[in-house]
């Protein structure tokens, strides 16, 4: 299992996502729930595919 954390961004109508770690992995939302719930499906997506891609999986570095 990998964790990696992530940061929620509050814009005008919405909230966004990023992880650091796992550059171009990104999720937005309505609420700051969807867009948590959201981005955990973009990691589990992201990662799934680099595995498929025989691609390492960066270690997390980033803490908050």
């Amino acid at each position: 299992m990998y964790r990696f954390l992530i940061v929620i961004e509050k814009a005008e109508n919405n909230n966004s996502a990023y992880a650091p770690d796992l550059p171009g992995c990104v999720a937005t939302g309505k609420t700051r729930e969807e867009t948590e719930q959201n981005m955990h499906e973009a990691i589990a997506l992201h990662v799934h595919g680099m595995q498929e891609d025989n691609l390492p999986i960066p270690e997390s570095t980033s803490f908050a």
